[in-house]
């Protein structure tokens, strides 16, 4: 069983049943604990997208609205992709705002007044630095044997890119 960490909230391993997938324990642990802390991060953008298409204004409000909403559909889907991936490694996923606050790297904003271009501006700072991330952890998942991880990750990757090309060109 891993050991807590109060820091970060660090994964627990599922006892009931040994998970025998071609990885060891060691590798699965470094993989999950990566991912939640992927987990954690695209919570976060979550959040922000669901609070900028409820707050954003300006001339450009039907196209933003519409623009956060299908992000933060998409992104829903990929949280529960992330947290379930955890499951098929056989540690718990985090789930909790304190977890996903200890965990993750993307910092919270408010609503910015309402601001179109601060919410997009800070939106594609996250996309971006979710993409980086991605690129990093596809390799540590390769390195860890768990190439099917690495392939969930590169679509991720691929999805977050065109997610960013969409918020960057709403900037001009």
């Amino acid at each position: 069983m891993i050991q807590e960490n109060p820091t970060t909230r660090p994964l627990t391993a599922i006892t009931h049943a040994k998970v025998q997938i071609g990885m060891t324990e060691t590798s699965r642990q470094l993989v999950a604990e990566e991912l939640s802390r992927l987990l954690s991060d695209q919570y976060m953008l979550y959040t922000k997208l669901r609070n900028y298409h409820w707050n954003v204004l300006g001339m450009q409000f039907k196209a933003l609205h519409d623009l956060f909403e299908e992000q933060y559909t998409l992104v829903a889907t990929y949280v529960d992709n992330t947290a379930e991936r955890i499951r098929m490694l056989g540690f718990f996923s985090p789930g909790s705002m304190e977890a996903f606050l200890g965990l993750g790297r993307l910092s919270e904003t408010n609503h910015q007044h309402g601001d179109a271009i601060k919410m997009l501006n800070n939106l594609l700072t996250d996309q971006e630095t979710l993409i980086r991330f991605l690129r990093t952890a596809v390799g540590l998942a390769s390195d860890q044997g768990d190439e099917g991880t690495a392939d969930f990750l590169t679509g991720l990757m691929e999805a977050y890119e065109k997610m960013a090309w969409m918020t960057r060109a709403h900037l001009g």
